[in-house]
This record gives structure tokens, C-alpha cells and sequence, in this order.
């Protein structure tokens, strides 16, 4: 695979929940959920992006969470820290934070809400790029932001050095084609169950919200991929493509992780509002597939 910006990423990125007991972070079980990561091999975490309800954080609190994810793993995983704002003044606040504490990249979200223009998203990332010299991660997530980042748009950005990558979550393979026709980026799915179809057009990898519960299977998939052997990886696919699709339909992201990290005996499960808890048939539904996929006893 020809190598592109960001190829230094190119893998499992898991974008890691968020614990709380009792309304509070909880750092012990954060820094358990480091360890079970990078003891599993990932290539990169992903603190307080959409998985790590960032949305819900306090200013302390999403600082907190990047600097302990970062200690812990210097040296030995890398970290792509969730900095992203629909105020450029407070993503590149957060950013600097990253940057100082030696978070390796940064994920900027699109800016949600106030539906920017396309000229507006581009001299958004470009203030960021401009100011914080670590690389950056465009994601875009149309179904969260209400507005597309368009191909044309990014492939403006990409003239900037240090984006390079985009977390692609639209749901359009077309849409990742162009990006990797037209840039020099690296494409990262943003959706478990098209990390290899996207793959197969040369995306590198993936940002995962599953593998807060099973990284050493994407990572399989993945590495299978990343080496030519799609017949391989096209068989984990078919294994964890029934996972991602029952679980994470469930309800929205991180509701369904975080109940089945509880039931696995890995989280507490405890979510803010507005975020709330599976209804008990949605927990019975989810106890069947993870028996199914064989990571939970009967």
C-alpha cells in the first residue's frame, strides 16, 4: 500500500469510553482501560471523542482525561486526543492542551450545530493546523454535525501539512474514493462495520468504537488487510459485521459500548444526560449477542 500522510496511524485506533461512578470520572477504571488496550496491541487511542462523551465533560474533566491516556501510554502506544469544538476559539484551546501534555495528533470534529459554510469548515481547520503543529484528524460525521465536509473542502485541507487523516463517517464509499483519489491523506472509517469495505479502496485503518470490547479481532482484520490478504480479513469481517450491527443499533453510541463493557465486567456502565440507559430488552438483546459472538458466558 503507498504510503500517505498519516500512514504513521494506519491500524486500530480505539476511541475509548469515558468511565464515571457516582456522577464523577473514574480515573482507576480509565487507566484499566488503557492497559487492556495497549496490552491488546492497538495502534492508537482515541480519548474524549463521541465514544468518551466528550459532549458531557467538563473543561477539567476533558483535560484530565487527555493527560492521564497520555501518560500512561507514552512510549508505548500512540494517542490521538478528541480536541474538537463548534468553537474554533475552544477547539484550539483544547488542542494547545493536547499538544503540551504530547498527545501525538489531535481529532477535530466537524463543528456541529452551527452548520458552518464549506469555506467556514475549512478556515476552521485551518486555524488549528495554523496554530498547533502536532498532526491533525478531520472527522467527518454528517449524522452528528448536520453537515457534510465536503470532498472538494477536504482536499483543500490536505494542501495544509499537518492534516493529514480523515475520520471518515458518512456512510459514503464514493465519498472515501474521492478523498483518497484526490489526496494524499489517510482515510480512517469511522464506522466499524465499513472498515474494510473502505479498505478495500484504500483506507488504512479505523477509529473503533468495538474495540473497546474486541481490538485484538480488528486488529486481526485489520493487519490482514493492511498486508494484501483480504480473503483473511473478508472472514473476520463476516465474523464481527453481526457484533457491530446488533450492538451498536441498539440505541446511540456510547450507550450500547458502555452496557456491554458493564456486562463484560469492564465498566460501570454509568452514562450523563442526556445520554441514558439500554431499557432491560435492549440489555437481554445485547447478553444474546455477545453469548453469540462468544465473549460472554450463557
Amino acid at each position: 500500500m503507498v504510503s500517505r500522510k498519516g500512514s504513521a496511524f494506519a491500524g486500530v485506533g480505539v476511541a475509548i469510553v469515558t468511565p464515571f461512578r457516582d456522577g464523577k470520572l473514574d480515573v482507576k477504571r480509565l487507566q484499566e482501560q488503557i492497559e487492556f488496550q495497549i496490552t491488546s496491541g492497538v495502534t492508537f487511542l482515541v480519548p474524549v471523542g463521541t465514544t468518551g462523551e466528550s459532549p458531557t465533560l467538563s473543561h477539567d474533566e476533558h483535560e484530565r482525561v487527555i493527560s492521564e491516556v497520555v501518560q500512561a501510554a507514552r512510549g508505548r502506544c500512540k494517542v490521538m486526543a478528541g480536541t474538537g469544538s463548534n468553537c474554533t476559539a475552544e477547539a484550539l484551546r483544547l488542542t494547545r492542551w493536547a499538544a503540551k501534555e504530547g498527545a501525538d495528533a489531535s481529532l477535530q470534529v466537524a463543528p456541529y450545530y452551527n452548520k458552518p459554510t464549506q469555506r467556514g469548515f475549512y478556515e476552521h481547520f485551518k486555524a488549528i493546523a495554523l496554530e498547533v503543529g502536532i498532526p491533525h484528524c478531520v472527522y467527518n460525521i454528517p449524522g452528528r454535525s448536520a453537515k457534510n465536509i465536503e470532498p472538494d473542502t477536504i482536499a483543500k485541507l490536505a494542501e495544509l501539512e499537518n492534516i493529514t487523516m480523515v475520520k471518515e463517517a458518512t456512510g459514503s464509499l464514493d465519498q472515501c474514493s474521492q478523498i483518497l483519489n484526490s489526496t494524499n491523506l489517510t482515510v480512517l472509517s469511522g464506522d466499524d462495520s465499513l472498515t474494510l469495505p473502505m479498505m478495500s479502496v484504500g483506507a488504512e485503518g479505523v477509529i473503533s468504537v468495538a474495540g473497546n470490547i474486541v481490538p485484538t479481532d480488528l486488529l486481526a482484520m485489520v493487519q490482514a488487510a493492511l498486508s494484501g490478504d483480504f480473503v483473511g480479513a473478508a472472514k473476520l469481517h463476516h465474523k464481527l459485521f453481526p457484533l457491530c450491527r446488533d450492538m451498536l443499533s441498539l440505541a446511540t453510541n456510547p450507550i450500547p459500548v458502555k452496557s456491554a463493557m458493564q456486562l463484560l465486567g469492564r465498566d460501570t456502565g454509568e452514562l450523563r444526560l442526556p445520554m441514558t440507559s439500554l431499557e432491560p430488552k435492549e440489555v437481554e438483546a445485547l447478553k444474546s449477542t455477545l453469548i453469540r459472538y462468544g465473549i460472554l458466558a450463557k
